[in-house]
């Protein structure tokens, strides 16, 4: 008996702590989508969260790039949702009883020329997605151009440990941080260095997070915030011998 309860505490404690740092999914909300990118999804690289080429870096073609309503000015960035297309609002282009997961990887900037139900989709306050293409097209059928869709927030399930690219110069280290899973979104940033203490970093654009300190010669260390609260420490994860243009991988993850 005394072993069953022990089995059975050691089974709660576990379940705590797997389960504590778990991201909750948001409610259903109602937007639209259309599509850009061409068939491969080549023409989605780049984009304004600076994540570059999204094949090497994890993406893939799953990603969409967000109207201003949604984007935040960056803080969107990493963020994933699950989307549907709305069938019985437009059963002749949605494909029924399917789904997919795309992550924010780009902004869809406003079109005040157009009005926002004739080309000017991304205008305020519209909530809109311009996924690439492939992705788009496991929801909608190609001709229909732009569909209702529901859409919820959900947590993000990366391969592998977050990536740390430094960039910048000497006195402004500006970081790249990518492959976030859970909130997928970061909240806030601090750098260590092997002969500093704890820095704050601020976000330059996107994704990157910058830092005005000399850090040359130092290993870094940094501590990693999401948008639900949850923040990790990725120890001497950048080596003291670091040069600009590189990425350190971590085995860690949201």
């Amino acid at each position: 008996m005394a072993k069953f309860c022990a089995l059975l505490l050691l089974s709660a404690i576990c379940y705590l702590f797997v389960h504590t740092d778990a991201f909750t999914a948001s409610g259903w909300m109602r937007a639209h989508a259309t599509f850009y990118g061409g068939s491969d999804a080549s023409g989605t690289m780049g984009g304004a969260c600076g994540y570059g080429n999204l094949y090497s870096s994890g993406y893939g073609t799953r990603t969409a790039a967000l109207s201003t309503a949604l984007f935040n000015d960056g803080a969107a960035c990493g963020q994933c949702y699950k989307i549907i297309c709305d069938y019985k609002a437009d059963p002749r282009w949605c494909r029924k009883g399917v789904s997919v997961t795309i992550t924010a990887t780009n902004f869809c900037p406003p079109n005040f020329a157009q009005p926002s139900n004739a080309g000017g989709w991304c205008n305020p306050p519209l909530q809109h997605f311009d996924m690439a293409q492939p992705a788009w097209e496991k929801i909608g059928i190609y001709a229909g151009g732009i569909v209702p869709v529901i859409y919820q927030r959900v947590a993000c399930k990366k391969h592998g440990g977050v990536r740390f690219t430094i960039n910048g110069r000497d006195y402004f280290e500006l970081v790249l941080i990518t492959n976030v899973g859970g909130a997928g979104a970061i909240q806030s940033v601090k750098v260590k260095g092997s002969k500093t203490g704890w820095l704050a970093m601020s976000r330059n654009w996107g994704a990157n997070w910058q830092s005005n300190s000399y850090l040359n010669g130092q290993s870094m260390s940094f501590m990693v915030t999401t948008t639900d609260g949850v923040t990790k420490t990725f120890s001497n994860i950048v080596p003291a011998n670091w040069g600009f243009g590189q990425t350190y991988s971590s085995l860690l993850q949201f």
